[in-house]
């Protein structure tokens, strides 16, 4: 219906508003950070040139070098329009790519870009946003079936990889181990969510507990519920019963993590099979995206996050 209205006239995606965004946002950040060659903070922009001067050494290139924008196909508006529709919406890159009129390839790459930097970029620029972190740290866990052999090789054909007969691309489960355990902790608009192989998990809750952790400069309480590696936990830990009651007589809950996951489970479906690589990668950057949307993050955070590279000059 989307792509009907858009061939309608009566939609149209309008990239231009958001490359002056993207523009003002990464000469800004350029003035405050080092020269790349010399090290001095004597970098120069203009308004009505898309160059980037060194006064000290001479140094010149574009103002989105060290970005994903950076020599690519497309505007930085269409990027980030391409990466919203991907990571926030049920639309499929096969869609995203009809809707803006552009080649599969050419927006499936420039979407992986995106993403890599985003999550390389959003530790960063979450400490720099204005806001305070309270409450426990509910943390839950969902098992996810993934295809787990893409990129194999050599390839399997796909009778013997767990296909289906009939024609058109399935998902299937295939041997034990094409599982992952995604984990998330929530606390206050934070969420975090890790991947592991399998479904019988002892260590999983480490990676994601401690990059909860570090996002949140103080951990705090830590509510799950009653399934048993939890009990393993070092962390000042709180359980609800799941068979006695979603929320326990003292108020303890996994609630945050379980609307999480209602809306992480069609988000993931849309790609209809992902590899455990692509799995995880697309579940953590999901959960991120939803940090910066429930802490009322401007666009320009997400700008931000995408010029990692230079953003962490500058501090």
């Amino acid at each position: 219906m989307l792509q009907q209205l858009v061939s309608l006239g009566a939609l149209e995606f309008r990239p231009e508003p958001l490359d002056a965004i993207v523009e003002r946002r990464l000469k800004t950040i350029w003035e405050q950070a080092p020269c790349p060659d010399c090290g001095a903070t004597t970098i120069r922009t203009y308004d009505d040139l898309d160059r980037i001067w060194c006064r000290g050494c001479g140094f010149m290139s574009t103002y989105t070098l060290g970005t994903p924008f950076y020599d690519a196909e497309l505007a930085p508006g269409e990027f980030l329009v391409a990466f919203v529709l991907y990571a926030d919406s049920l639309l499929s890159i096969n869609q995203i790519a009809s809707l803006l009129d552009r080649a599969y390839n050419t927006i499936h790459s420039a979407i992986r870009d995106v993403e890599a930097a985003f999550q390389r970029g959003f530790p960063v620029v979450w400490d720099r946003i204005d806001h305070t972190l309270d409450g426990p740290t509910q943390v839950d866990e969902t098992q996810q079936v993934c295809s787990g052999y893409k990129g194999r090789d050599p390839p399997r054909d796909g009778l013997s990889r767990g296909g289906s007969p009939e024609g058109g691309r399935t998902r299937w489960s295939g041997e034990q181990g094409d599982e992952l355990t995604l984990v998330a902790a929530c606390r206050d608009v934070l969420r975090v969510v890790s991947a592991e192989e399998g479904t019988k998990f002892k260590d999983e809750l480490k990676p994601v507990i401690e990059e909860a952790e570090d996002l949140s400069q103080r951990l705090g309480e830590v509510w799950t519920d009653e399934y048993p590696p939890y009990q393993q936990m070092e962390h000042d830990h709180r359980t609800v019963v799941h068979d006695e009651a979603y929320v326990s007589d003292a108020g303890v809950h996994t609630n945050q993590a379980e609307c999480l996951w209602s809306l992480l489970q069609p988000w993931i479906e849309k790609f209809r099979g992902l590899s455990k690589q692509g799995l995880e990668q697309a579940a953590r950057t999901y959960g991120f995206l939803r940090s910066l949307n429930l802490a009322g993050a401007p666009i320009h955070g997400l700008v931000d996050c995408f010029a990692a590279d230079i953003f962490r000059q500058s501090t």
